[in-house]
């Protein structure tokens, strides 16, 4: 999967005419969503209360936090305006569906079992931190165009928004089915799941390697940020993650949710509530710093600060 997103950052840079039709794209975005929550959903339906609320307390308290610090310090570090600050802390403190199947896969891989009810964590911290990032801006300015969108309206991209309402919709009907439920749909839903995984990232790798280019914009400041901030997040995650009680594959893969960057539902809702916001900074952290950074380097360096951190 990683040689597949490689490939795709290399075909980029040498102007391969390679590229993935949109109705594919978007078709490969939805199954990953369905499968993540659905599997997820069943999960959860057989894991109790006891097991589940601790680490759902410790995601949300992430996903609260991070949108904060991430805020004050483009703002005082790094100098960007209000709406600039504002939309790289609500994609470093949503989370990136993607790096979570990813890191799933890897821990599959290696052999390191997890809860299963970690997808419902995914879910749980994707809209959160778009919300106190918006409300910071809110809170910072009093003339920015985005000031003038209406709750309603912002609330309604995040929750209609194809990322929102597929990991939730599917996670309460993952619930519902239960075993059952899942025999049935899992030949289509589980096997299958790195194959089209690995597709992803390749066509991620396309996109990826387009926007390289854009690291000149964003500057220094920006790329050492997208680097060091996520594994700070991740070794927070991990450390809170075994504190709830996570096993070593949960607790890592919690860190991962706090390192990633989202880059689906972030950017809607930014278009909606801060359209001034420079794309070149968001994206550019998120899909080509951040997103490369976790999938080749990232999940096996938070596997190994987890192991440290478990012995």
């Amino acid at each position: 999967m990683v040689l597949a997103f490689l490939l795709g950052v290399l075909a980029a840079r040498i102007k391969s005419d390679l590229k993935f039709p949109d109705s594919l794209y978007q078709s490969l975005t939805i199954y990953l969503l369905i499968a993540i929550a659905l599997k997820g959903g069943h999960k959860l339906s057989i894991a109790s209360f006891s097991e589940v609320y601790q680490p759902a307390s410790v995601a949300v308290l992430l996903c609260l936090a991070i949108p904060l610090w991430t805020f004050w310090i483009m703002r005082k570090a790094a100098r960007l305006g209000v709406p600039d600050a504002a939309a790289l802390a609500a994609h470093y403190g949503s989370v990136s569906a993607v790096t979570f199947s990813a890191a799933l896969a890897f821990h599959e891989t290696i052999g390191v079992s997890f809860e299963g009810f970690m997808p419902s964590l995914l879910a749980m911290m994707e809209i959160p931190a778009i919300l106190v990032a918006i409300s910071l801006a809110r809170l910072n300015t009093s003339t920015d165009d985005g000031a003038h969108v209406s709750v309603r309206e912002i609330a309604r991209e995040l929750l209609a928004g194809k990322s929102s309402l597929l990991l939730i919709g599917f996670l309460v009907i993952g619930y519902v089915i239960g075993e059952t439920g899942w025999e049935q749909v899992a030949p289509l839903f589980d096997v299958p799941f790195k194959g089209v995984l690995t597709l992803f990232l390749l066509e991620a790798g396309l996109v990826a390697g387009r926007r390289l280019s854009d690291l000149r914009q964003g500057g220094w400041f920006l790329v050492a940020f997208g680097v060091v901030f996520p594994v700070l997040h991740a070794t927070l995650g991990i450390f809170l993650g075994s504190l709830a009680g996570l096993s070593l594959g949960g607790a890592t893969i919690l860190g991962v949710l706090a390192a990633s960057a989202s880059y689906i539902a972030a950017p809607a809702a930014c278009r909606v509530a801060l359209p001034e916001a420079n794309p070149s900074y968001y994206l550019t952290a998120a899909l080509a710093i951040t997103f490369p950074f976790n999938i080749m380097i990232g999940l096996p360096l938070y596997h190994e600060i987890a192991r440290y951190m478990f012995e």
